[in-house]
């Protein structure tokens, strides 16, 4: 499906913040910054698996459509993705972690991507030391240098993509949430001091 909005200018010019969507970000101070870009109705549970992850002292973003609609009315592509906040956020931080849906294939694998390759590979046998199987990501890799995961300090992020059955489940068992995320951030620490 293609994108309705070809950035986030043309986005906010149709649409009311507050109404049709909402950001919220919270700066940390953390060199670390788990985000959600395609929150809400675009990608369900996004926001809040990456609002788990981030806990109470990694900065965290999220762009979240409030209202029903074909994916692609709210979804701006990740190279595309240029929400003023977003950016401020991203650029001053070393490492991003993207949180992404993507539809049911028959796996249940975290698909892994972005241009961080190693913090790639620790969160991958992080989550692999946890239970969750992880590969990385052929079809949506994350390596373009304007993907907002990319956009950091470092110019390098990371991108998870989660199928949709593996965010419903997170997202209905707490316990299988906070497993999840706290599986994400021994990789993140494994590289990066928080």
């Amino acid at each position: 499906m293609v994108d309705r909005y070809g950035s986030f200018a043309e986005l906010a010019a149709e649409n009311t913040e507050g109404v049709e969507y909402r950001i919220r970000v919270t700066d940390r101070g953390s060199p670390v910054l788990i985000l959600a870009p395609h929150g809400g109705t675009i990608e369900p549970e996004t926001a809040e698996i990456a609002e788990a992850i981030a806990g109470d002292d990694l900065s965290f973003y999220a762009f979240e459509a409030l209202q029903p609609g074909a994916f692609g009315d709210f979804h701006i592509t990740s190279h595309k993705f240029d929400e003023p906040r977003a950016l401020e956020i991203v650029e001053q931080s070393s490492l991003a972690v993207a949180i992404h849906g993507r539809r049911d294939d028959g796996t249940d694998k975290v698909w892994i991507g972005g241009r961080a390759r190693e913090a790639g590979n620790a969160i991958s046998a992080a989550l692999e030391e946890a239970g969750y199987g992880a590969e990385r990501n052929k079809r949506l890799p994350g390596l373009h240098e304007t993907n907002i995961c990319n956009r950091t300090k470092t110019g390098a992020g990371v991108q998870l993509e989660l199928s949709r059955t593996m965010r419903r489940h997170l997202a209905a068992h707490p316990a299988a949430l906070d497993a999840f995320a706290i599986a994400v951030r021994a990789g993140i620490a494994a590289v990066t001091p928080t």
